[in-house]
């Protein structure tokens, strides 16, 4: 199988396998120019010329020496959240005369933690979502996946050695609603852990739309969702599908970090078309559930009075004036009744 060096509509899903999220490099069977936790850094790699360790370059990415017997290289990652694998971007940034020639890569599903041997072990209980496809270097290998079974580890293998620079797995959390709903606590129906997805943002000139429903608080103002300076009639907005429909009853608006750049006011839209994508949505009524509200710098904003009762929603619009940035949007409610 080739690589698809366009971008794949799938590259709009969450990033399982990002470190934000949680997922972590648990085993690879050699890192010796380059560490395996660089695979899953949310930034893009980058290049130093002239920086070496005292093993030879420094590169952005994991690096495996120079294989002198048979075999491959492989490189184990637990997912930060269980979820439908639906493509692979095996990065190969920076890479020129030292990538792999080919890659694979299978998965497992277990809630138990795995042990070196079986991280290494061929076939079962390890399943191929990607056979053996040649690789380019320097740039992105996007792969397509076409598995609805949910995973929650997965394993790089390269042939026969080499360096990549970032592994991003898509897809969709799967999350465990009944359970859930037994507890019968609100929840954030909007966390991307919990299938929540920004489906579309009408500018993200100086910070990316999926920021805001990232786990924990910005790190900094690059680690939120921020628009350029308007210069016309209009506002901004983003739309976010919420994990499952819900009955929604607080909401969080917070601009941590953004001081002399935050929204002048904020309101939230909602709508009930369970599944909708971008256009469909778009083009759909909505109702509002929280009326334009004046929002301050550095601050966070909670909202559940104010609200506007009513029925279940599948998505929410986060519109910002005039323009500016947020950092983080939590839609806490309880599950829709069947």
């Amino acid at each position: 199988m080739g690589a698809d060096h366009s971008t794949p509509s799938f590259t709009t899903l969450a990033d399982l396998a990002s470190e934000r999220l949680g997922a972590r490099a648990i085993a690879a069977n050699d890192e010796f120019f380059a560490p395996k936790s660089n695979l899953l850094k949310p930034a893009p790699a980058i290049f130093i010329p002239g920086r070496f360790t005292s093993r030879g370059k420094w590169m952005d990415g994991w690096e495996s020496r120079r294989r002198r017997t048979v075999g491959h290289d492989w490189c184990v990652v637990a997912l930060g959240t269980r979820g439908r694998i639906r493509g692979v971007n095996v990065d190969t940034s920076h890479f020129t005369g030292n990538y792999p020639s080919h890659c694979s890569v299978d998965a497992v599903d277990t809630a138990r933690p795995l042990s070196r041997v079986l991280c290494g072990i061929e076939g079962a209980p390890w399943t191929t979502l990607l056979a053996k496809s040649p690789l380019r270097g320097d740039g992105d290998n996007f792969f397509a996946v076409d598995d609805d079974r949910p995973w929650t580890h997965v394993r790089l293998n390269i042939f026969p050695d080499g360096g990549v620079a970032r592994l991003r797995v898509y897809g969709d959390a799967v999350v465990d609603w009944e359970r859930v709903a037994r507890a019968g606590r609100p929840v954030d129906l909007a966390a991307i852990e919990h299938g929540g997805l920004v489906l579309g943002a009408s500018d993200m000139h100086f910070g990316a739309k999926d920021n805001v429903i990232m786990p924990g608080r910005a790190a900094n103002m690059g680690d939120g969702w921020e628009t350029r300076r308007r210069r016309g009639p209009g506002y901004d907005w983003a739309i976010v599908r919420l994990g499952t429909p819900g009955i929604v009853t607080r909401v969080e608006i917070d601009t941590n970090h953004f001081k002399g750049n935050y929204p002048e006011s904020a309101s939230l839209d909602a709508i009930f078309a369970p599944g909708a994508g971008l256009e469909v949505a778009a083009s759909t009524a909505w109702t509002e559930l929280l009326t334009r509200t004046k929002l301050r710098a550095d601050r966070r904003h909670y909202f559940s009075s104010e609200l506007v009762t009513g029925g279940p929603a599948s998505h929410v619009r986060l519109n910002i004036f005039p323009d500016g940035g947020v950092s983080r949007l939590r839609v806490y409610g309880t599950l829709a009744p069947d």
